[in-house]
């Protein structure tokens, strides 16, 4: 076989990578090839909507299935690419086909990380990747009372909330001094402990994990001071290893995933990668490199790509946003807070509609926003052009952002 593009992963940015290059009226010949027996589907509802049986999984594909059709894109479900061979333009799969490629977008995301202990292969253990992963928490819920969480992250924070709905006791477990630690500043993650106690989930902090009991089944958490936690199931949601090994394998220059440039290029030829896999210097994080994992960047990201393969090269930049729905909360993320030093409270968190703010070096980075879309949105402003008002200014509820924005411009 062979295609003119070939893509690699069939999530967000693979697919999206598809729908613009037929979008761009692109009519070489597109092959995906997708891990999943699925056609691509949004993977956030997977800890939230979808969990909580709220949709179906009808309702969270991203296109219909004849839609990859009528537009003549190949969709190669439940393949993997084992082996790449760069030099002569072509991928072996998992079942021994060869497929050769004009260029390669790569996005296969990642693997979930799994727990470094004993027992972590257990019947009950989990991860939230996958349809299959949170169809298969559903398929043996019926038979469990207490669920421990293993990460005080999104989307273990997620999953608790939708737990706690279905009555289930809940006890997260978090390595660090609080939740959210690695994308949010302090008050925020106090506010989400405090949220989570208050409907009923033992949240502890700085929790060491030995163990996880159980022989024929998970019992429970053995924890580093010897306590055991009860649970019949056991999620865990410590982040996630980036897919590139047969990228690396191949002499792709990168680490903790694949190095990509400006223009989402990695250091083979014709191979590009986006999405969570792809490290790269983000205009919104200083330069820095790095992974971003969201809907966002996967997205934008194929989007770039679609139009540097349509004789418009074009860079990739994009500023990063993120959501999470927790209980009656929606956390709405404009920015990359990394390396903050400094955060302004706006509003306050007892009437569960606040904001907070993150400067570097005086400018705005971004904004956590909690039930406060119109900040979200107007806040957006501060983080591109990189405003910068007084903490005083930021913290005042009275002045909309938008006219903030407004006033610091014309000054």
């Amino acid at each position: 076989m062979h295609y003119d593009i070939l893509i690699v992963g069939g999530g967000h940015g693979g697919a999206q990578a598809a729908i613009a290059l037929r979008q761009a009226k692109y009519e070489g010949s597109i092959g995906v090839v997708n891990a999943e027996p699925e056609y691509p589907y949004e993977r956030p509802p997977l800890s939230k909507d979808y969990f909580a049986g709220e949709k179906v999984f009808e309702r969270i594909m991203i296109r219909p299935a004849a839609f990859w059709t009528e537009r003549g894109v190949d969709m190669l479900l439940g393949m993997r690419v084992d082996a790449v061979d760069s030099s002569a333009h072509a991928v072996t799969l998992s079942d021994g086909a060869v497929i050769s490629y004009g260029s390669m977008i790569w996005a296969t995301g990642g693997s979930p990380r799994q727990l470094p202990v004993e027992g972590s292969n257990l019947p009950g253990m989990h991860v939230v990747r996958t349809r299959a992963d949170v169809d298969g928490m559903l398929g043996g819920l019926d038979d469990v009372a207490e669920v421990a969480i293993v990460g005080g992250g999104y989307i273990g924070l997620e999953a608790a909330a939708v737990l706690r709905k279905m009555g289930k006791k809940v006890t997260v477990l978090e390595a660090m001094d609080r939740v959210l630690a690695r994308v949010a500043g302090e008050p925020l993650s106090r506010f989400y402990e405090a949220e989570h106690r208050a409907h009923g989930v033992d949240v502890r902090l700085g929790v060491e994990i030995s163990g996880i009991e159980g022989e024929d089944f998970v019992t429970g958490v053995l924890l580093a001071d010897g306590e055991v936690i009860p649970a019949q199931m056991v999620i865990v949601g410590i982040g996630i290893v980036p897919a590139v090994a047969p990228l690396l394998a191949a002499g792709a220059a990168g680490g903790a995933g694949v190095d990509v440039d400006a223009y989402c290029r990695t250091s083979l030829p014709d191979i590009f990668a986006i999405g969570d896999c792809a490290a790269h210097a983000n205009d919104f994080a200083g330069g820095n490199i790095m992974r971003v994992e969201s809907v966002q960047n996967a997205n934008d990201m194929a989007n770039a790509v679609a139009k540097s393969l349509t004789n418009e090269l074009t860079p990739y930049h994009a500023v990063p946003w993120f959501w999470s729905n927790q209980y009656d909360l929606r956390l709405q993320t404009v920015g990359i807070s990394a390396g903050y030093d400094a955060a302004v409270l706006r509003g306050d968190p007892d009437t569960r509609s606040f904001s907070v703010v993150y400067l570097k070096a005086n400018k705005v980075i971004a904004l956590d926003c909690v039930n406060a879309t119109k900040d979200y949105v107007q806040g957006r402003l501060f983080v591109t052009d990189g405003l910068s008002p007084t903490a005083e200014q930021l913290a005042d509820t009275n002045v909309p952002l938008k006219e903030l924005a407004a006033a610091l411009m014309a000054n």
